[in-house]
């Protein structure tokens, strides 16, 4: 009896449109600027699950590899973040104030009705100061900057090394 092993060869890999950090440098600046401040006083584990959550809504794939990686490599548990899609049956896994994050990101990132209920903006108000929840406030607004030129020009995901974008 012969046994065949098939092999089975991705997709090939799609081209970026643009580098719009060469083409706008100083746009590309100050949202990199942006992105600095936005984290400061937050923890960086919270910090990591909101961008991945945002990148997930919006299917920044550039995104998600960068922020995946950068979580793992931080320590975060592959199940909690494997699990993040599904957060809503997957409680267990998050504190409150994670849950309260994730839920004020979706919020935030999908804006369909117009605005952030009342009800999940006081969740998020219950679990951060005032200063801690404006700071998540520019977090997530800031990866949505992001996977927005991300999805838009096209950057290719499966190249990026933790910590590879750290600013000194």
């Amino acid at each position: 009896m012969t046994t065949t092993t098939a092999v089975t060869e991705t997709a090939r890999e799609h081209t970026p449109r643009m580098q719009m950090a060469k083409l706008a440098p100083e746009v590309y600046k100050a949202v990199l600027a942006l992105e600095m401040a936005s984290r400061k006083g937050l923890d960086p584990a919270l910090v990591e699950l909101v961008k991945i959550r945002a990148s997930q809504i919006n299917h920044c794939a550039f995104c998600l590899d960068m922020h995946t990686k950068d979580a793992i490599a931080a320590g975060e548990s592959v199940d909690r973040i494997v699990l993040l899609g599904a957060w809503e049956e997957s409680r267990h896994f998050y504190t409150e104030k994670e849950l309260a994050a994730i839920e004020f990101t979706e919020a935030v990132t999908v804006l369909t009705d117009g605005f952030v209920p009342d009800e999940v903006y006081a969740k998020a108000a219950k679990h951060f100061e005032e200063r801690e929840l404006a700071q998540l406030i520019a977090v997530i607004a800031t990866i949505n900057v992001w996977n927005r030129i991300g999805v838009t020009t096209r950057l290719v995901p499966g190249h990026y090394t933790p910590g590879m974008y750290k600013q000194a």
